[in-house]
């Protein structure tokens, strides 16, 4: 099977790597991919925003199988252009897409399917936010309602905090959505959907603020862990039946089934889990963790769900143990980032390119925000983080900064879902 993997990323670097280890394939690209990927996949050039680019891509390189990691090309109609092609896709419809690339999209949807989720608002003019602002509180959740890439939310306790971010918004143009805040620790669900089955993953979790404990703003993701030693028996199950499978059936009955990857991103309350948003393909970083513990080959796993085949596939096989992903960020992140300063150690095991680039002198320089994610795992989540720390010990960056707190409080045995 010959696989185009879309992206540029450490999910991608994640999605690339397990790819590569299944005997099944017999050619892989990444396109346009990073200095990490060009180590286990062909290296090809394409604007990841342009859906008849990456269809035109697939159809030169002769691909089986097209595996479209970010969001944005899912949202702008990438997976029609290629399915149209002939060739399969990973990857929502642009239709089915909306689940993500719309707040307000993904609301009515869930409302509809009588799915738990915040109380929520839509503003998108500057007259009326006070008022809207007045029947919130005193916890403010301010969203953009449209793609973000992680950093378009804010949480604070902070009125006037929050009007300033929702002011910004609205005078981009953007329209603001305000939630209700929910209470409990937050987890990430990744199901496999290809229409009509779903197949859940290991559940993660996330850390999205920039520092230890939580502190500072919003990101697009600084660690993750998977499992969840902390889950209550039969969680995984609860949340396939309440939330995501009501909302696969409402988008088929809308005329959008939903084939990819659906991530649920919830929290755990005191009434059950509730739906934080949808994401209509792999998060980053939970991605690098969740695929470290799957045995299960890849490739069969997401041509079966791209072809409508998921029922038949053999269940899923997994490694004992728990992994830590911990992300390392440029400085500066998650505002403008410095880039260009040369890493060294990026080539161990556990290290995950995101925004990295060689140089034309054969060096590997920083390209984005978030630059590594390194992954470590082990029988625990303690043995997990220790491997996980040790590893990014060893990479140097320059002014690079990273929390040191991923996995601790789980690890600990600290967390625990509110009772109802």
């Amino acid at each position: 099977m010959r696989v185009l993997v879309i992206g540029s990323g450490a999910r991608e670097h994640a999605l690339a790597l397990a790819v590569s280890h299944d005997p099944a394939v017999t050619a892989l690209a990444c396109a346009p991919g990073n200095a990490g990927t060009a180590a286990v996949a062909e290296q090809l050039a394409v604007d990841v925003a342009d859906p008849s680019a990456i269809a035109e891509l697939a159809g030169g390189w002769k691909a089986d199988l097209v595996v479209i990691g970010p969001e944005v090309p899912l949202v702008a109609g990438a997976a029609d252009a290629v399915r149209k092609t002939g060739i399969a896709c990973f990857g929502p419809s642009a239709e089915a897409a909306r689940i993500e690339g719309s707040k307000s999209f993904a609301k009515d949807v869930m409302a509809a399917a009588k799915v738990p989720t915040a109380h929520s608002e839509v503003v998108d003019n500057p007259a009326h936010l006070d008022a809207a602002l007045g029947r919130f509180g005193p916890t403010w959740v301010v969203k953009d309602d449209g793609l973000a890439g992680g950093k378009g939310v804010v949480v604070t306790q902070d009125v006037d905090f929050a009007r300033k971010h929702a002011m910004t918004l609205l005078d981009g143009g953007h329209p603001v959505l305000l939630e209700s805040y929910l209470d409990g620790p937050e987890a990430s669900l990744f199901c496999l959907v290809d229409g009509q089955t779903v197949v859940p993953l290991v559940p993660a979790q996330d850390f999205k603020r920039v520092g230890d404990g939580d502190a500072g703003p919003n990101t697009g993701g600084m660690g993750a862990y998977a499992p969840l030693p902390w889950a209550p028996p039969g969680l995984v199950d609860d949340i396939v039946q309440t939330i995501v499978r009501p909302v696969v059936d409402e988008l088929a009955a809308r005329g959008a089934p939903f084939s990819g990857l659906l991530y649920a991103g919830l929290a755990l309350t005191s009434s059950g889990p509730q739906v934080i948003e949808f994401n209509c393909r792999f998060g980053d970083p939970e991605t690098q963790a969740v695929l470290a513990l799957l045995r299960t080959p890849l490739s069969g796993l997401l041509h079966a769900t791209a072809t409508g085949r998921l029922a038949e596939h053999p269940p899923l096989e997994w490694a004992e143990g728990a992994a830590v992903t911990v992300v390392l960020a440029a400085d500066g992140y998650p505002g403008l980032p410095r880039t260009g300063d040369v890493i060294t150690g990026a080539e161990a095991e556990g290290v995950l390119h995101a925004g990295t680039r060689r140089r034309e002198d054969g060096a590997v320089v920083s390209h984005g925000g978030r630059v590594l994610a390194v992954v470590g795992t082990g029988e625990d989540l303690e043995a997990a983080r220790e491997q996980a720390y040790q590893r990014v010990g060893k990479v140097h960056l320059l002014g690079a900064h990273h929390r040191t707190d991923i996995a601790l409080r789980a690890a600990h045995g600290e967390i625990a879902v509110p009772a109802g």
